[in-house]
């Protein structure tokens, strides 16, 4: 029978929680599965950007107390951003694992083992779900807390730009050249973007926009003469291309409040280095100072009187867009 004291095993060390927590898992969220935003890790909680009037670019990050980048020009600046502290604490009780028994090849440790892998996978699926949410925050232009109000990250602020405009697409006029009004809307994205190439855009669309376009007459016509038919005819969410654009229904949501607003659609650039990061700081932990951050951390202590472990996981993520006038918020 398993005792509390199997939690001294090398097994649950930080350095071995690291590697469950940070190993291979499945994919979720939609922009992480696209690839979209380029992850690394920093020494440092602070990342720094560089700013040249609207073109952005990233700083090298440093070891604490080490050297900073050279930035020459009057009119180039840094940016500091902050990165974000998310942790999240739960408890393995001695009541969870006293009936551990050694059954076959199966050992008590590899029983509590996964009673631990257990909870750290539940606590990973909610910091994941938490960092798709600050992505298409970043998308926006603006990272927000889990509350909905609270500003973490205003990119157009902290940057000294406006925002431009929603461009409207008017799809409420079924006469309306859908093609000619994302030629124009590309044009805007590749001037802001300057001598930088893109492979593509992508849109990210919100429910209402993505209805309201795969039925308007102009698009419809053109979609039902491609390859693609036979998914219009069946599941109407499949992405695709038209002018130039993948079009992809976007449908991250939590508490059934949707990430983007059914009326509205993001175009970004694919395929431009640097444009989306996710960089990562280390945790608050003295076995991870100054080392280059990681994903995801967690760590296990032992409770007041043996009753049991406490556990942590934690993430320290700064999602950012460096050129953020190249993406374009869409309506209808």
């Amino acid at each position: 029978m398993a005792e509390i004291s199997i939690f001294e095993d090398e097994a649950f060390t930080v350095e071995a929680l690291l590697a469950v927590i940070n190993e291979d898992h499945v994919v979720y969220g939609q922009l992480a599965a696209l690839q979209l935003f380029e992850e690394r890790g920093v020494p440092s909680l602070v990342v720094q950007i560089e700013k040249d009037g609207t073109t952005l670019n990233l700083v090298e990050a440093k070891a604490r107390g080490g050297v900073g980048q050279v930035v020459t020009g009057d009119k180039r600046v840094l940016v500091p951003f902050n990165t974000v502290h998310l942790p999240q604490t739960f408890q393995i009780l001695a009541d969870e694992i006293q009936g551990i028994r050694a059954v076959g090849s199966r050992t008590e440790l590899q029983g509590a083992q996964a009673v631990v892998n257990t909870r750290i996978e539940k606590a990973r699926r909610q910091l994941d779900l938490t960092h798709e949410y600050q992505r298409i925050g970043a998308v926006k232009g603006q990272v927000v807390d889990a509350d909905g109000k609270t500003v973490l990250v205003d990119i157009y602020r902290s940057f000294g730009l406006q925002k431009p405009k929603p461009f409207s697409l008017e799809l409420g006029n079924a006469d309306t050249d859908v093609s000619a009004h994302l030629t124009e809307v590309l044009d805007i994205q590749e001037d802001e973007l300057g001598e930088v190439p893109s492979t593509g855009s992508r849109a990210l669309c919100g429910k209402r926009l993505w209805n309201d376009l795969i039925s308007h007459p102009r698009v419809r016509e053109t979609y039902l003469n491609t390859l693609q038919a036979a998914e219009l005819r069946g599941d109407r969410r499949q992405s695709f291309e038209f002018g130039g654009i993948t079009w992809e229904r976007y449908r991250g949501k939590h508490a059934g409040k949707p990430f983007v607003a059914d009326d509205r659609a993001y175009l970004v650039p694919e395929g431009v280095p640097e444009l989306f990061i996710s960089a990562f700081a280390p945790a608050d932990y003295m076995e991870v100072v100054n080392t280059e951050g990681l994903p995801y951390y967690a760590k296990l202590e032992r409770m007041p009187f043996d009753k049991g472990v406490a556990g942590e996981a934690q993430s320290n993520p700064l999602h950012l867009c460096t050129r953020p006038l190249s993406v374009r918020e869409l309506t209808i």
